[in-house]
């Protein structure tokens, strides 16, 4: 699996592409901060990407709304346009397996919120819905999101290679065996009686 960095498809300093690829081709991933004057995405709405294989788009959206924070009571006049984003990439929103804020107030008179949000495609069964993780947010006010890969099966080719017993070829790998033991220093007392043992 290789994964490669894009600046050839938006070079903006607010958004990172990360395509990898494997057997089956090519897939995006997207991260994006939009600070508090939507500047990213004001860009995005007037230079909409068409990336084939998105999967995930996550980010600090800076973007309050009651369709995903039960504590906020409003709708944001930024989400229409969050959501035409999503829908041109086919992806939808994640809920959290474990819900709760994604920003920590800076002071005790301001209230936890949810900024950061995740993305998936709906067609991808390998991404799970994501996690938070508050417990190792160390000295960052985000909360961390992890998503889980589901690794599929596959046949992998292995070929094993035997010295047939009393052959010349286990004489050798006995005589070397035994000359890497008496090679050793007495620091390796331990790793020294275990081979011997082998041998």
């Amino acid at each position: 699996m290789r994964f490669a960095l894009h600046l050839d498809i938006i070079n903006h300093w607010d958004i990172n592409i990360l395509a990898f690829h494997n057997d089956c081709g090519s897939n995006s991933i997207i991260n994006i901060y939009s600070d508090s004057n939507q500047t990213v995405l004001c860009f995005l709405s007037q230079n909409i990407i068409n990336l084939d294989n998105t999967i995930i788009m996550t980010g600090n959206f800076n973007i309050q709304d009651s369709d995903w924070d039960p504590n906020f009571h409003h709708h944001s006049i930024y989400t229409k346009d969050l959501i035409t984003i999503d829908n041109s990439l086919d992806l939808e929103l994640s809920s959290p397996l474990n819900p709760g804020p994604t920003r920590f107030a800076d002071n005790p008179w301001d209230s936890n919120s949810i900024i950061d949000l995740v993305f998936l495609s709906p067609n991808n069964r390998e991404f799970g819905q994501h996690m938070l993780h508050p417990n190792i947010r160390k000295l960052s006010d985000h909360v961390p999101l992890v998503i889980e890969v589901g690794i599929v099966d596959t046949d992998i080719d292995l070929s094993i290679r035997l010295i047939s017993k009393d052959s010349e070829e286990e004489k050798d790998f006995v005589i070397l065996l035994t000359k890497s033991v008496s090679n050793l220093n007495s620091s390796d007392i331990k790793t020294k009686e275990n081979l011997e043992s082998l041998v």
